[in-house]
């Protein structure tokens, strides 16, 4: 066992912590482009850990996963409804990252 697969898994678990009160609170609105490409960072880096042979480590990023995909199920603006259908969801995904190009453009 290497010592870096606990701290790794430590990482998650405190991201875990941090991201609960956001998912408790009711009034929290995340945006789409926030909480799925962190969803999607989680799993990838769950997906490695777990090909690296790092058990605690990819449990760990597994559950932040879970935990960002709850938050954007729940707490992305939008439709009050707590689930939407998947459709809506890439829409305002879509204009979340729009949006955010077009104030923010990329520099060479």
């Amino acid at each position: 066992m290497m010592w870096q697969d606990f701290v790794f898994m430590l990482g998650s678990s405190l991201s875990i912590v941090f991201l609960a009160p956001t998912l408790r609170d009711v009034s929290a609105r995340v945006p789409l482009g926030t909480s799925v490409p962190s969803m999607l960072v989680g799993g990838t880096y769950a997906f490695t850990f777990s090909t690296l042979g790092m058990t605690f480590s990819a449990l760990g990023a597994m559950a932040t996963t879970v935990m960002w995909s709850l938050i954007a199920t729940y707490r992305s603006p939008g439709d009050t409804a707590p689930v939407r259908g998947s459709v809506n969801k890439v829409a305002l995904f879509a204009r979340d990252a729009w949006n955010a190009a077009k104030h923010r453009p990329l520099r060479p």
